[in-house]
């Protein structure tokens, strides 16, 4: 496996390449929802590279970008195991050059739920995404559900920019307690691990209020009042239109439920189809 640092490096793997090419862009700090991306473009393409880069301009806080869990060792050595080609791993000054003045904005979609919650967040997942995209050029990437709203948002940026990637959305990999695996979940103390499954929980609940035809306005106000009992900072849970992310507040064919909350110090985002 190779390690490739420079975009000169990068775009030499890319030429000596005979096949195609996916491409899994990460944060690092690997665990299994990362391993079943790698194996879903590994069954796509001829040859998978995985891009581990902690993007500071997506973080709306100095303390939360240093505490990002980094394990870049042991993420090698996983990656290893799964026939990865090649790993870029670049630094700021190589996705952030010096000079660099643009940047990339996805309205509307990157607007509200974490867009309004971390604001800017989402200009920097998009301005990094396309860097990464124009460096690697992959025939695909492979975002995880879990991340719904971004993954909405590099659709639609790889749409208006006519980029010639498909986008592909990975399934949300769970722990057996129903906790969605997250890079931040290591940063729980063991009584904040303890009550995070309760996230997902709530999900379930609405999901099956809703579908019996309960209001949902009612039944997420509820699932909000019962996460705030047991200890979360609740931002938003939300029924909204799968598409658009737009509020509804009857269930319709591409539905979704959106939850995001505070546990002690770490956020938590979850979501499931209706």
């Amino acid at each position: 496996m190779k390690v490739l640092k420079t975009v000169e490096a990068v775009r030499a793997f890319r030429r000596s390449l005979s096949g195609s090419l996916g491409l899994v862009p990460t944060m690092g700090a690997m665990h299994e929802g990362h391993l079943s991306l790698v194996r879903l473009a590994r069954e796509r393409c001829d040859a998978v590279l995985v891009s581990i880069y902690v993007n500071p301009t997506q973080f709306n806080s100095t303390a939360d970008y240093q505490t990002y869990p980094r394990a870049l060792e042991d993420d090698l050595a996983m990656l290893t195991s799964l026939d990865v080609a090649a790993v870029f791993q670049p630094t700021d000054r190589i996705i952030y050059p010096d000079g660099m003045v643009t940047t990339v904005k996805v309205a509307a979609l990157g607007a509200h739920w974490e867009g309004a919650y971390r604001p800017g967040h989402f200009d920097g997942v998009a301005t990094v995404v396309a860097r990464l995209l124009n460096i690697t050029t992959p025939d695909l990437a492979c975002f995880g559900e879990k991340d719904y709203q971004q993954l909405l948002v590099v659709r639609r940026l790889v749409r208006d920019l006519n980029m010639a990637v498909e986008i592909i959305g990975g399934p949300t990999i769970r722990e057996t307690d129903g906790l969605a695996l997250s890079s931040r979940n290591a940063l729980l103390t063991a009584t904040e691990r303890s009550r995070a499954p309760h996230l997902n929980q709530a999900l379930d609940n609405a999901a099956r209020l809703i579908g019996r035809g309960r209001p949902a306005p009612q039944v997420l106000e509820d699932e909000m009042a019962a996460l705030t009992d047991r200890g979360f900072e609740v931002d938003y849970l939300a029924l909204v239109d799968g598409a658009t992310l737009e509020t509804i507040s009857d269930p319709k064919p591409g539905a979704r439920l959106l939850v995001a909350a505070h546990l002690g110090s770490v956020r938590l985002i979850d979501n499931r189809a209706l």
